[in-house]
């Protein structure tokens, strides 16, 4: 199912200095929501970076970056320092937002199948409502912001 054209849904969690983050905060600006597996990861550490490089367009933009993953505060905490993120990495270990945005599902990694967080991009416009969605394979985690910075979303197209 699209999601494209819903009412974004909104959470509250815990950001990776332990602040609890509320999506509809954000309301009135745009918002790049991105679900993302796991910190540290090669593919994770990738996408991260290349929304950290280019974090100053989106803030000249009025656009809220967000990464949500299971892992837990302190990790987020870690994971951002190393890699230097000024963007808030939100915690969902109980899977509340991962669930609700339908991103938590079956995957295939060298030939085995098992139950994950699907790499995720939501546009959020400054209405709340979902603008776009990019999704596995059709996203590459080192381009996701790229793709971001590309789209009809970010340049009124």
């Amino acid at each position: 199912m699209s999601m494209i054209g819903n009412e974004a849904i909104d959470f509250a969690l815990e950001d990776q200095d332990g602040n609890l983050v509320r999506l509809s905060d954000y309301k009135g600006q745009k918002i790049v929501l991105y679900f993302y597996p796991k910190d540290s990861t090669p593919g994770c550490t990738k996408q991260a970076c290349g929304f950290r490089d280019s974090y100053d367009v989106f803030v000249g933009k009025n656009v809220k970056v967000i990464g949500v993953s299971k892992d837990s505060v302190k990790s987020h905490k870690n994971f951002s320092l190393k890699q230097e993120l000024p963007f808030t990495l939100v915690s969902d270990p109980n899977m509340e937002a991962i669930g609700a945005y339908g991103v938590y599902q079956e995957k295939k990694s060298f030939g085995k199948v098992a139950m994950g967080v699907v790499r995720t991009t939501f546009l959020i416009d400054e209405s709340f409502v979902i603008r776009d969605v990019l999704v596995g394979k059709t996203m590459h985690a080192a381009k996701n912001a790229m793709d971001v910075l590309e789209s009809e979303f970010m340049n009124g197209k």
